[in-house]
């Protein structure tokens, strides 16, 4: 079975557009993205904070600086504070990866032409000890999407 590395600056399209940065908008909840890491680092500030919009509205490397300026002990949305890298707050990270796919035609071609891949995230160092979303959970929650899909499709 091959492995596709994804990444967004890999070589291979699939990877790019399945990574966190690509620049794939999606509305969850109302609230409108630019990317799901930009709604990964905006969710790490309260619901009031300035940094909260403009995180929700960047992609790519932009959108993962704001991470840098979090507390990173909740996160916060539709008015509940979510515990930093509980279940609830993986869930709700998996709802925006979803979203994603679901409103991006592009991004589920690519999903769909990994059908029989293996998908890592291997960047050349360990997942940080205080990552909101590990390697390997990013992983399969693409590949349950991906399969869910496929099974949708036959």
């Amino acid at each position: 079975m091959s492995v596709l590395n994804i990444g967004g600056k890999s070589d291979d399209w699939r990877a790019q557009r399945l990574s966190n940065f690509s620049a794939d908008p999606f509305t969850l909840d109302g609230l409108k993205m630019a990317s799901v890491e930009g709604f990964i680092q905006g969710t790490k500030f309260p619901e009031e904070h300035p940094t909260r919009e403009v995180a929700f509205h960047s992609v790519g490397v932009k959108a993962k600086r704001f991470g840098k300026k979090a507390e990173r002990q909740f996160v916060w949305w539709n008015g509940l504070v979510i515990v930093y890298g509980s279940t609830e707050h993986r869930q709700l990270i998996e709802r925006a990866i979803r979203a994603k796919f679901e409103q991006n035609e592009e991004a589920m071609k690519a999903l769909l032409a990994t059908t029989g891949m293996t998908l890592t995230h291997d960047l050349g160092y360990p997942d940080p000890p205080n990552t909101s979303l590990p390697a390997t959970v990013f992983c399969a929650i693409l590949t349950r999407i991906r399969e869910e899909n496929i099974d949708a499709r036959r």
